[in-house]
């Protein structure tokens, strides 16, 4: 099925959220994907889809893209970050929850690397308060945090999005967690990780990734924090128990 496209001070979002998430047994939340064309945003969709815990909508900003999911069975949205809120807010509406893995990509200017990593991450913040959906899960990226870090004069753009955009998601009262991932890969998932406030640089596989953002929805241990994120040799549940 395809759909078209009052703050809270952040302990009443936080206690709002664990009392939902009691009342529910931390089952049956339904996830927005904000990026759900992303090869991130693509292996969350389909294990939220395959889950017998959560549910999931996908949006998405090309018809082409809604058409494929519909066919899989997918619930998606037809929306486009650079679009006005209000579209956002509809795309919104019966979500319990967000996982915001939209990124422009290395192929576009930095005016777009502004409206989607920056802006686009706002306006989703902005549109989930005035809905009232607390939980907001963000994919950031390692050293997104560190200025010191940014040496690298063709991904400055990105970081200083990345760096705002979760800076503003601290701010805004929702109940966030933000996963700074190190150097992407394509390998499988491994399901075991390495997570710190900082760790030195190293990599991880996408499908881990998408696993990790799932896995911190309704787990206590990741509300209200941001961390990195690598490949290591600690399971995935219990590494975010020991954040």
């Amino acid at each position: 099925m395809r759909r078209n496209a009052n703050d809270l001070y952040p302990l009443t979002s936080l206690l709002h959220l664990m009392s939902k998430l009691k009342r529910e047994g931390q089952l049956n939340m339904k996830v927005l994907i904000v990026g759900a064309n992303g090869k991130i945003g693509k292996m969350i969709v389909d294990k939220l889809h395959e889950s017998d815990q959560h549910s999931v909508r996908a949006m998405v900003r090309k018809p082409e893209q809604a058409n494929a999911l519909d066919m899989k069975g997918v619930e998606a949205c037809l929306t486009d970050l650079e679009g006005p809120i209000e579209a956002i807010q509809n795309a919104l509406e019966g979500i319990d929850a967000v996982i915001f893995s939209a990124g422009s990509g290395g192929k576009t200017g930095y005016d777009k690397t502004l409206a989607i990593d920056l802006d686009g991450a706002v306006k989703v913040m902005d549109a989930a308060k005035e809905v009232g959906v607390d939980r907001f899960v963000m994919v950031s990226a390692m050293n997104s945090d560190d200025r010191a870090a940014w040496d690298n004069e063709e991904m400055k753009p990105y970081n200083i999005a990345k760096y705002y955009a979760d800076r503003c998601l601290k701010q805004s009262g929702l109940t966030y967690t933000i996963l700074r991932p190190g150097l992407l890969k394509d390998d499988p998932a491994t399901g075991k990780i390495e997570v710190a406030t900082n760790l030195p640089g190293g990599a991880i596989s996408r499908e881990d990734v998408a696993e990790v953002a799932i896995a911190s929805l309704s787990n206590e241990a990741t509300f209200n924090k941001e961390f990195d994120l690598l490949n290591g040799d600690t399971p995935i549940d219990e590494a975010l128990k020991n954040i």
